[in-house]
Formats: C-alpha cells, sequence, structure tokens
C-alpha cells in the first residue's frame, strides 16, 4: 500500500500540470465515490452530501456554500463524465502547453470553471425559462473548464489539424466552433445549466488568448493567489537583480575574447583536416585533448 501511493506521488509529481489536474479529478473522483458508497451502507444518503461541494443556481443556497464556485469544477456525475474530460483534458492539455506554459493553464482552468459557474448562475436567475428550476439545479464537471482550453488553444493556432477517429484531421477553429454551436443549440435541454457553464467556459478561453495576444494575462490574479496560498499566505519579495558593474576596457577585453575564438576555431578546423586526410592515429597527443575538450563544449 506504501508503494501504490508512493508511485502515485511520484507520478504527480513527475507530470505536467495537465496530468496533475486529471491526478486531482480523478482522486476527488475516488475519494468522493468510496465516501458516499460508505455513507449509503448505514442509510445516511449516500452521494446526497455532495451537494455541499457542487454549485447551486439559487443565489440563497450559494450564499450558504461560495466555495462551490470552486469545488464543483473537480466534481464529476460518473465515470464515464469523467473520463470524456479527462480525455480531453490530457489532448488539449498537452496540446495547450505546446503554446503557452503550465501556469497559464493553472490559470485559465480555474478562469474557465469561475466563468462557467458564474454564467450558469446568472442565466437561471435572469432567463424566465429556467425559473421552475432555479432552486433544484446544481453543477458540477470540469467540462467548462476543459472547453475554456480547447478554445484558448483554437485562438492561437485557429489552422493547426488534430487527428479525429473516423473523421481524419479537422482544423482547431473547426473543432472549438462545433462545440460552441452544440452548446447553443442545447442551452434548453435537460442539462441545459451544463451547456450554459461550457459556454462560459468557452468565453473564459477566448478572452485569454486574445488579451494574452495584446500583452494581458487575465490569468495573473490566479496564479497570484496560488503563489500566495504555496508561499504561506505571504507575499515573497522578488529577490534583487545584482547590479552590473561597468568594467574599463570593455571593448578590448571583448576583441582579446574574440581574437581567442577565433583562434581556438582555426587550430580545430587544422585538425580536423589533419584528421582527414592521415587518420585518428596521424595526432598528437596535444591534438588529441583539444578536439576531444572541443567536442564537449
Amino acid at each position: 500500500m506504501g508503494s501504490f501511493i508512493s508511485d502515485l506521488k511520484n507520478g504527480f509529481n513527475r507530470g505536467n500540470i495537465s496530468l496533475q489536474l486529471i491526478y486531482i479529478n480523478v482522486g476527488v473522483f475516488v475519494v468522493t465515490t468510496l465516501v458516499s458508497v460508505f455513507l449509503m451502507l448505514f442509510n445516511y444518503g449516500g452521494y446526497a452530501w455532495l451537494q455541499c461541494l457542487e454549485l447551486p443556481a439559487g443565489v440563497p443556497q450559494f450564499l450558504k456554500q461560495p466555495w462551490s464556485l470552486v469545488t464543483y469544477m473537480f466534481l464529476h456525475a460518473g465515470a464515464l463524465h469523467l473520463l470524456f474530460n479527462m480525455l480531453w483534458l490530457y489532448w488539449f492539455g498537452q496540446l495547450f502547453l505546446s503554446f503557452f506554459s503550465a501556469r497559464h493553464l493553472r490559470g485559465l482552468y480555474i478562469l474557465g470553471g469561475l466563468s462557467g459557474g458564474l454564467l450558469y448562475m446568472l442565466a437561471y436567475n435572469v432567463f424566465p425559462y429556467f425559473s421552475p428550476y432555479v432552486n433544484a439545479s446544481w453543477l458540477l464537471g470540469a467540462s467548462a473548464s476543459v472547453l475554456a482550453i480547447v478554445v484558448a488553444t483554437a485562438v492561437r493556432e485557429p489552422e493547426y489539424r488534430v487527428n479525429f477517429m473516423f473523421i481524419g484531421a479537422v482544423r482547431l477553429k473547426y473543432v472549438a466552433l462545433f462545440a460552441v454551436v452544440m452548446d447553443l443549440l442545447f442551452v434548453t435541454s435537460g442539462n441545459g445549466g451544463g451547456h450554459i457553464a461550457h459556454l462560459g467556459g468557452a468565453l473564459a478561453g477566448w478572452c485569454f488568448a486574445a488579451s494574452l495576444r495584446k500583452g494581458t494575462d487575465v490569468t495573473k490574479w490566479i496564479n497570484r493567489v496560488f503563489d500566495v496560498l504555496s508561499g504561506g499566505i505571504r507575499f515573497k519579495p522578488s529577490p534583487k537583480k545584482p547590479k552590473m558593474k561597468a568594467e574599463k576596457g570593455g571593448r578590448a577585453a571583448d576583441y582579446d575574447y574574440n581574437a581567442r575564438k577565433k583562434q581556438q576555431s582555426e587550430e580545430i578546423d587544422r585538425i580536423l583536416d589533419k584528421l582527414k586526410k592521415s587518420g585518428y592515429a596521424s595526432l598528437t597527443t596535444e591534438e588529441k585533448k583539444r578536439l576531444f575538450d572541443a567536442s564537449k563544449r
């Protein structure tokens, strides 16, 4: 058992941020499922307790559990729900990291979830269509966060092609557009809240990529919060950079350095010509040493 836990820790530490988020989501699913099964065995309601971690559509319920705006994005309704979200997170997370940083992925996952959750609550409290369901609707799942990552990658590299089974290569812009259109078409379906949350995540992904092009990182504040929490709830001052001392005769020093480099290069070229013409055995001990030292640079 200790070896298994140690392997999990090592896998988590060695993995990139995309894999670490998958570890967290799977771990949360396993723990919450085991707790629910245990409670069900003693007739304590099973999965009902999870509502304290899910995001309610009603404002009064949300005010009683504001943490659910974050916790909901790490919960899943079942194994298939978890599987599909984690597959998309893995595929597009790896692709996202080809164009952005790990900090961006971490920040956008949270930003997409926050945006999706807030749009979900807003829609259920604004549109009359949802008024009969507002007090009995709860949101969970990482879909909004994942779609934020998909859309951000598509905005960054719209012509990049990804391969799908039975379909072939499809440009990223069409993948993202298809996902958004499908969510728009099913806003009034049985899972309308989930589709609305997806659209909020997509909006966050678009804002992130579009703003980053202009030099503004909208995930910066989220990563700053993570840095503060990991640093013991304290802002760490950035270390002062050592002052550069200007030395007299800088140009002369540069000239000498370049001259030495040129001389060394010419010497290596001479040794290589000798090696080509007469073989390795013809080189002197000093020439062999210089050639060996040059090969390590």
